[in-house]
């Protein structure tokens, strides 16, 4: 146990990192408080300083598919660090990686690894601008990619939660040539396509939206960006930094049998490191530099640690019984809310599909973004510091997912089930 309190370190914090966190969503601004600092995990659990144990549903943000310090994955990171950390230089482990990436991911037929998702999303749509020669991207309301400028549009995740504009300090022109949609509007996307399609360039989706809280597509909704792209010669983008190798072995494009141009990823890619991808049609991945005219470069790229890390996950995620245990987890745990909920008479949307799930407090289907900002916001902070209290760590936002790992069991189940039901009764 730390010395100094979470608050005090936290104080510590403030005065020479901006809010005191690297990443803005952290610092419990949409639910209110100070943020505890983070001292270790180990499985399904998250430790602070203070000596507090908490049920991990955050897990890193999604990276975390395996539980908190996973032995196979730290005991190869470890040996990886042995023998050096960063090169400069082509290593094994970054072909590797890629040939396990387009293994589970067919259509992937060249991989570019990068820093971060954020990076991921930022060359896809460089990318999709050099091959097609057009200027627009088009993405959709809550959907979030990244903080680079052309993506900070009617954008989710920290932004939609963090009494946040879109972002100051990003020149209007930058983006004038990205279109925001209403997700799940079919007739809105076919109008755009009909009005605009020879000027698009791309359309980026996350194809099960999880940065306004988990928002499947609606029938036919993907299946539709599919159709359109293809006629007006867009490049479609799935951006799975979050599903991909969360929902399915192949992601969302395996679940929902639809293939992307271009793929985005991040998070569970580097095991728990840094890392993030873009990988697709070898045509379209050719542009890049050195073999085309879009640049891209990083000293970081493929990092050995990350890739070495990502290698022992992918791995581990080979065993069809993961996403069995997951979807398992997730159902029973919704399920269990959804009987408390009624039992009750509160008004609680759950939305889900494989492992990925939202509790909203609504009395409204959430189908879009406007419909996940109508929840009660209020609620949700209240209902955070009560589970929070009672040793269960969530999102301190009401707009990202739940993320389960193949560490969680029954044990957690019951812990969790336990809180939210004290917070239901209470109400």
């Amino acid at each position: 146990m730390s010395a100094d309190s979470s608050q005090q370190l936290f104080d510590k914090a403030a005065r020479i990192i901006p809010g005191g966190v690297n990443s803005p969503v952290r610092a419990f601004g949409s639910v209110g408080g100070s943020p505890f600092i983070a001292e270790k995990g180990e499985g399904p659990w998250l430790h602070d300083v203070d000596g507090n144990r908490y049920v991990d549903y955050v897990m890193s943000w999604g990276p975390l598919i395996l539980g908190h310090a996973r032995k196979s994955v730290v005991e190869v990171v470890a040996e990886t660090a042995r023998r050096g950390m960063s090169f400069g230089a082509p290593t094994r482990n970054e072909l590797d990686l890629a040939a396990l990436v387009r293994e589970r991911m067919p259509w992937i037929e060249k991989l570019r690894l990068v820093s971060s998702g954020t990076e991921a999303c930022m060359t896809a749509a460089r990318v999709a601008r050099g091959a097609t020669g057009r200027r627009i991207v088009v993405k959709f309301d809550g959907g979030y990619h990244g903080h680079s400028d052309g993506f900070l549009v009617k954008a989710g995740s920290g932004l939609a939660t963090g009494n946040l504009p879109a972002s100051a300090g990003v020149p209007e022109e930058i983006t004038k040539v990205t279109a925001s949609l209403p997700f799940n509007d079919i007739p809105v996307l076919e109008k755009t396509f009909a009005d605009t399609g020879d000027d698009i360039a791309a359309v980026i989706v996350e194809p099960i939206a999880a940065n306004m809280g988990v928002i499947p597509p609606a029938e036919g909704f993907l299946e539709k960006l599919r159709e359109l792209t293809e006629k007006h010669g867009a490049v479609l983008i799935f951006d799975e930094v979050i599903t991909g190798f969360r929902v399915a072995p192949g992601g969302a494009a395996e679940l929902f049998g639809i293939k992307p141009d271009l793929v985005c990823l991040g998070k569970i890619l580097g095991g728990g490191l840094p890392i993030g991808g873009v990988g697709g049609k070898a045509e379209l991945m050719d542009n890049l530099a050195p073999v085309g005219s879009v640049y891209q470069a990083g000293t970081l790229s493929g990092n050995p640690l990350s890739t070495a890390a990502g290698i022992a996950t992918l791995r581990e995620l080979g065993d069809p019984g993961v996403y069995q245990h997951l979807e398992q987890y997730a159902e029973e745990l919704t399920g269990a809310v959804a009987e408390l909920a009624s039992k009750h008479e509160q008004p609680i949307q759950i939305n889900r599909k494989a492992s990925l799930f939202t509790l909203f407090f609504s009395e409204c289907e959430v189908t879009d973004f406007d419909s996940a900002q109508a929840a009660d916001m209020k609620r949700y902070a209240e209902f955070f510091h009560s589970l929070l209290k009672q040793g269960v760590f969530v999102a301190p936002s009401g707009f990202e997912a739940w993320f389960v790992s193949t560490a969680h069991t029954r044990v957690q189940l019951e812990l969790t089930t336990d809180a939210i039901e004290t917070f239901v009764r209470e109400l």
